[in-house]
């Protein structure tokens, strides 16, 4: 049993239930600020536009143009409109695009975020940002980017749609399971990974069933708030770098991409990292000496959830694996197995044709 760890836990508000969004006026006042921008994606318009109907005088405006991996022209668009609006705080409503926005904003002016997810990205726990720049998705950490406040409403989830809802739902997943092999883990982070993935994948065949079950989608909030802030206290390995890589580089869809690759991540690691495959095992409910273990049974469970499990089903091209390979190499960071370009280039391709982990 570990007897000596360090554990640094990350200052923020969070407002969890059915219909918490109502609350956001007095969140906001909380802050003490009085000019809020609101954040969204283009397809999230109306979403933005009820929390400015909401906020009333206090909303300076919004910004439609959230978008994957956050480039680098859309960041400084973002804060130009802030300064132009006098804003002093931002609300980033939406998954973690969005959320990223906020970050981008907040790490260039320390303007203060509240975040309202409408997915499971789990961001919002987090002080890492990213921003994609030619072609390339540079990641940080920084505590001025951490969202002060964060207003969880299950409701807010019933109208994603239910492929996008598992896609992210195993994205969080991801979270939890890195974190539980990552270098400065601790048994406090252990129990929040174990118990975020095991509520996840217990919430997603109720969600598969009916995908208006208020109950399955609010243990899925809870399941990605603790695996974000997994991921916020842990420094990720393999499979987050090579997610960054394919997103950033070949413009994947985000929750896709980890849907798809953490198997294949998860297996490559396997054997020099028993304890964090046995914990992963127990939460999906497998025994940990079954066939194939911790990798096969989410590979399996993400099939049966009909989400993709082939990086050429989601955009990825074959002629592109060598270059995501080479990449995945050139920065050195905390994996329990080292990273050989090889095996590299032989999982990617398992991952490309959708094989089944080895």
């Amino acid at each position: 049993m570990t007897t000596h760890f360090i554990y640094q836990a990350h200052p923020s508000r969070v407002v969890f239930g059915a219909g918490v969004l109502q609350q956001l006026p007095a969140e906001i006042a909380q802050l003490g600020a009085t000019r809020a921008l609101v954040l969204c994606t283009p397809q999230q318009r109306a979403s933005a536009e009820r929390v400015a109907a909401l906020l009333g005088s206090r909303c300076a405006g919004i910004f439609a143009q959230a978008q994957m991996h956050v480039p680098l022209e859309t960041a400084q668009a973002a804060r130009a409109e802030a300064r132009r609006l006098g804003a002093d705080c931002a609300v980033a409503i939406g998954g973690g695009s969005t959320t990223g926005l906020g970050k981008a904003i907040a790490l260039d002016s320390g303007l203060p975020i509240l975040a309202v997810p409408t997915t499971y990205a789990g961001s919002e726990m987090t002080p890492i940002y990213g921003l994609t720049d030619a072609g390339v998705k540079k990641t940080g950490r920084d505590a001025r980017v951490l969202p002060k406040t964060v207003l969880y409403d299950p409701e807010l989830s019933l109208t994603l749609p239910l492929g996008l809802s598992i896609t992210s739902a195993l994205n969080a997943v991801a979270h939890g399971a890195e974190g539980l092999y990552a270098p400065d883990t601790n048994p406090v982070i252990a129990l929040m990974a174990e118990e975020g993935i095991r509520a996840c994948t217990a919430a997603l065949p109720r969600l598969q069933a009916d995908p208006h079950d208020l109950a399955a989608r609010s243990d899925l909030l809870q399941g990605a708030w603790l695996c974000g802030i997994v991921l916020g206290a842990t420094t990720m390995g393999l499979h987050h770098k090579l997610c960054h890589t394919l997103g950033g580089s070949f413009n994947l869809p985000h929750a896709e991409v980890h849907t798809v690759v953490l198997p294949h991540a998860l297996a490559y690691n396997a054997a020099q990292a028993p304890q964090a495959m046995a914990r992963i095992a127990r939460a999906l409910g497998v025994a940990a000496d079954a066939p194939g273990g911790a990798p096969a049974a989410l590979h399996a469970l993400a099939q049966r959830l009909g989400a993709p499990t082939a990086l050429r089903d989601i955009g990825m091209p074959e002629g592109g694996l060598d270059r995501a390979a080479d990449l995945a190499v050139t920065t050195p960071y905390p994996n329990p197995r080292p990273l050989e370009r090889a095996a590299l280039r032989a999982l990617l391709q398992r991952a490309f044709e959708g094989a089944a982990p080895a």
